[in-house]
């Protein structure tokens, strides 16, 4: 079935879903009627508690990935001297160095995503989580034992690595346990982890130097990673939609036309009901393996990524990312020496000001989730109960107005020693656009190509880490060469544009879908199996 038609069923259908499930059931097929199911699809019931707690984790997950990623930013300079040195005529030289740390772990996110998506796809969700994690926390103790630059360099490399199977599991494993009228606001507090984890792990990073050593941020950051990672092992189900179990003694839905969603009359089944799937124990659930869950190879898997870039809604929304999350990483990568510059800032005092980022990202999470649903329910009611991606996307605007004005105000306060106020208010309206349009477009994404959310992913995050890797990279000679306010100035000017052009897939978006869905790349390397739908 074609990636995101829900206008294809009759009048007649869509109202008499309507009634049943309300403003979405345009949308929502019969077959998401049923209940939620965990443990691949086999039985369990999962109650909405619970489900819920998953997505905590989830976003604990996503806040850790960026927690020890970025946040040892702020000690740029203590590390610098650990490694390279006291200070000196080459210290500027030696800083560059360093900050090819947290570079290169931006990077190798990325790159560790394409490695880990097949085997997500392939295996599940539950051993990658347990594996990459295990990894995590070990890297997170190399580096704070670290002693040569090489070692420590080393140590992040890694960690990059493993951090990227954390940021790319958590879209899936929302999608895979919340319907589609949830999914927008549970999305928002996954946003608001990812943005969080740089904003959180820079503030507590600072705060743990006061006193001690900076090494002592691994240290931490191992001991609370360690911690998370227990509560997977012991908690976290198997999500993964496995449909060759969940409907058994149920009509699959794989042939759907317009005509089925009328009521038609049917005989009396001869057969026996089929059998009701036992809830599987808790010590069976604790299992690493839950078998495979698609027939489709590996290859074929990681080949689909690179193909699914070129789609203009996923090639959108990875520029949206990519010049929202990736001008913070800009910021990150230069903001304690511009406050130590413009207002004699220590490294935790600069740390402090990213509470902002903190309070723009709790915020973000109303406008970007629940704003969200609401603006797609209500043009699903006026569209006669039947709801199209697109129609989430109205509220983005909101948030691809904040991040020009917000970059503005950065370069503007730094760069002319404005009160240390406007940047850091600058640095909570950007959290606060990451937050919200990030989640809306990626909402937007998932609803459009649900049964390949993994790869849709990983194509939007990736791009988004390759391009803050080049931003690390060049941020500070672009500062040098040009100043704060034009620099920002042509951040925000990017910005804009990219934002704006939401009015493109607001009116064309359905169009463009189904037309680049029929390129002949697509039908190689971008369809997917049977056994990946989901029913939506």
């Amino acid at each position: 079935m074609p990636p995101g038609i829900h206008a294809s069923a009759k009048a007649k259908g869509a109202q008499f879903l309507h009634g049943l499930l309300g403003t979405t059931a345009g949308h929502i097929l019969p077959r998401m009627l049923l209940q939620l199911r965990m443990g691949g699809g086999k039985g369990a019931v999962l109650p909405s508690a619970f489900r819920y707690y998953i997505a905590i984790v989830v976003c604990l997950a996503v806040f850790f990935c960026n927690f020890l990623a970025a946040g040892p930013t702020v000690v740029i300079q203590q590390t610098t001297i650990g490694f390279l040195g006291p200070v000196g005529s080459d210290f500027s030289s030696h800083i560059a160095r360093i900050s090819y740390f947290y570079s290169t772990t931006s990077l190798c996110q990325g790159i560790g995503m394409l490695f880990w998506m097949p085997l997500i796809v392939k295996y599940g969700r539950r051993p990658i989580y347990v594996i990459s994690f295990i990894v995590y926390v070990g890297t997170g103790l190399w580096c704070g034992f670290a002693r040569t630059y090489s070692v420590e360099f080393a140590g992040r490399i890694i960690m990059g690595f493993a951090a990227g199977a954390g940021e790319c599991l958590g879209p899936l494993t929302i999608a895979d346990i919340f319907f589609l009228h949830e999914r927008g606001a549970v999305m928002a507090l996954y946003t608001a982890a990812l943005s969080m984890g740089v904003s959180g792990g820079i503030i507590l990073n600072g705060l743990i130097t006061i006193n001690l050593h900076w090494r002592y941020i691994y240290y931490v950051a191992s001991t609370l990673i360690g911690g998370l990672n227990l509560l997977v092992v012991f908690t976290f189900p198997e999500t993964t939609f496995d449909r060759q179990h969940a409907l058994q003694g149920e009509t699959l839905m794989d042939d759907l036309n317009p005509v089925s969603l009328e009521t038609d009359y049917h005989e009396p089944s001869n057969q026996p009901p089929s059998e009701t799937p036992q809830k599987e124990s808790y010590l069976r659930s604790l299992r690493l393996f839950s078998g495979i869950h698609t027939s489709e190879s590996l290859l074929r898997i990681f080949i689909r990524p690179i193909v699914l870039i070129v789609l203009p809604p996923v090639l959108w929304t990875s520029l949206v990312f990519a010049v929202t999350v990736g001008f913070l990483v800009a910021i990150s990568s230069n903001f304690a020496t511009a406050y130590s510059e413009a207002y004699g800032f220590t490294s935790w005092q600069s740390g402090l000001c990213f509470i902002s980022g903190l309070l723009g990202s709790f915020i973000g999470i109303a406008f970007g989730g629940h704003l969200s649903d609401w603006t797609a329910d209500w043009f699903t009611r006026r569209n006669g109960g039947i709801r199209h991606p697109e129609m989430r996307l109205p509220s983005v605007i909101i948030g691809g107005v904040c991040a020009p004005v917000s970059l503005i105000l950065y370069g503007v306060g730094v760069n002319n020693h404005l009160h240390w106020m406007v940047p850091t208010v600058a640095l909570g309206l950007l959290n606060f656009a990451i937050v919200q349009a990030t989640n809306v477009t990626m909402v937007y994404v998932i609803d459009s190509y649900r049964p390949a959310v993994g790869e849709t992913t990983v194509s939007i995050l990736a791009f988004k880490a390759a391009f803050g890797f080049l931003l690390s990279f060049y941020t500070n000679p672009w500062i040098d060469l040009e100043g704060y306010t034009v620099a920002f100035g042509e951040m925000a000017c990017i910005a804009g544009v990219i934002a704006a052009l939401a009015v493109v897939f607001i009116f064309w978006g359905k169009a463009i879908r189904h037309r680049t869905w029929k390129w002949r790349v697509m039908e190689k390397y971008g369809h997917w199996g049977a056994d990946r739908e989901v029913g939506e």
